[in-house]
């Protein structure tokens, strides 16, 4: 441990370390956030979580797309603030909340006026099709503010400042505590509302979100100040927010359906199975979020470096952070090696079968978190420097190219069965970590053109 603290820089991993960690906090929060909405709506039963559960691969896919865009506004932001460009990090942000804007209104116009067709293509029955859909209605009306506050969130993180919204996203978390059994089941003169009171919930703390990351940024003493006349369209600006942006969202969409591709899968293999994909699942994605976490400040901490054109503290930033990623998730996912039994069967206690599966299904996966964590990190680096393209393919690669095709070759052409999914994991990981890490070190996206646009 001490060689590799001398071999890397401290401070570099000092600041690696405060960008990741509220990062991390307001990645747990989310995932609490919609921990809140299944815990009361599991009380309405099971064709109340059974709608939500229809709706929630292509809310996922939407907010993909919004996420993916507000990435190109905040990678440049990052390279504009390593610059100490302030006039145009302010320009850029104005912009990207007016380009964002209009994306969201299309979105939910499509989202509200199309809900009942997209849930009927996506398998919606009758007794569960009127609360998707209102489910899906009303939540449209909230991509406004959702992709609002998702702008704020990765201007805040492009510039370093990644404690303000984690604040904002905690306060909502709190509010949405509040507000889900009151709109849900209703009080006094509220109408309990059932499944479409829980996305009208999400809706009031989304607006309120947004409202309170618009007034901070319209305030500007916290390195970004909004002015009314940057809000205007700008032909150059938006083509620079497409480049960057639109591999991104390309990038988080054909994660969130290869998702939705492997439970098609599984499916085929019974209810048993099923519930087995769906622990290790669930697993999988809270150890995501320190990688996700590591990634995003990596984004903004290459993004300032490229910015003030020093391209080997840039090459330093993902080196340790790949280091970090690597050991930190290593040891985690040798903890859940040891423990995937009994971490099973608090999921599940009392199946048997399903504890046995689920826990081979984490004992196969755990030991390539550290890989994963090398590929969001590296997928990071690209970010930063403008190369969403780079980290577009990577995730194409592992998810499409080797872990669907690999998972369905393996349980249907061989004798592991079922098995043969769970080894996709690790087998596509390794791969991806492989091929990410050798294109890092080619160093093409050193080459990538700093921002450019100027007013």
């Amino acid at each position: 441990m001490k060689i590799f603290l001398k071999a890397a820089k401290r401070d570099t991993l000092v600041t690696l370390l405060k960008l990741s960690g509220p990062i991390v906090l307001a990645n747990i929060l989310q995932t609490a956030y919609q921990l809140i909405d299944t815990f009361w709506l599991g009380r309405l039963g099971a064709n109340a979580v059974a709608a939500v559960s229809l709706s929630f691969p292509v809310l996922f896919l939407v907010i993909s797309l919004g996420i993916g865009m507000t990435m190109g506004g905040s990678i440049m932001v990052a390279q504009y603030k390593g610059m100490q460009n302030q006039k145009m990090i302010n320009y850029s942000s104005a912009q990207t909340f007016f380009v964002l804007f209009f994306i969201s209104i299309l979105l939910a116009l499509i989202g509200y006026f199309l809900s009942e067709p997209m849930m009927k293509i996506i398998g919606a029955k009758n007794e569960v099709l009127a609360d998707a859909v209102s489910y899906f209605k009303v939540s449209s009306i909230g991509f406004i503010f959702l992709f609002l506050f998702f702008v704020f969130q990765s201007l805040m993180r492009g510039i370093g400042n990644v404690v303000i919204p984690t604040y904002v996203v905690l306060s909502t978390v709190l509010l949405n505590l509040i507000l889900d059994p009151l709109f849900i089941y209703g009080w006094g003169p509220v109408p309990a509302m059932g499944v479409a009171g829980a996305a009208m919930a999400s809706v009031l703390t989304q607006a309120l979100s947004a409202f309170m990351g618009i007034l901070i940024l319209m305030n500007g003493n916290f390195g970004i100040q909004l002015y009314w006349k940057d809000f205007h369209f700008n032909l150059n600006w938006f083509k620079e927010l497409i480049r960057i942006g639109i591999p991104s969202s390309l990038e988080m969409s054909t994660r969130a359906l290869g998702l939705t591709m492997l439970i098609t899968l599984v499916t085929g293999f019974g209810s048993m199975v099923v519930a087995s994909y769906g622990i290790g699942a669930r697993i999988l994605s809270f150890v995501i979020i320190p990688a996700l976490g590591l990634s995003a400040a990596t984004t903004t901490l290459v993004g300032q470096y490229i910015g003030a054109n020093r391209i080997s503290k840039a090459q330093e930033v993902g080196v340790l952070s790949s280091k970090v990623a690597f050991f930190s998730l290593t040891a985690i996912g040798l903890l859940l090696f040891v423990f995937a039994r009994p971490l099973t069967a608090f999921f599940v206690p009392g199946e048997t079968q399903v504890i046995e599966n689920g826990a081979l299904f984490i004992k196969i996966m755990a030991p390539s978190f550290g890989l994963l964590g090398i590929q969001q990190v590296i997928n990071g680096v690209f970010n930063g420097a403008g190369f969403t393209l780079a980290s577009m393919i990577v995730s194409i690669l592992s998810l499409w190219i080797i872990r669907f095709p690999l998972a369905y070759l393996l349980s249907h052409n061989t004798s592991l069965s079922y098995d043969g999914i769970w080894w996709a994991f690790p087998i596509s990981n390794l791969i991806a970590a492989i091929f990410a890490f050798l294109w890092f070190s080619r160093g093409d996206w050193k080459r990538k053109k700093r921002m450019s646009v100027e007013l």
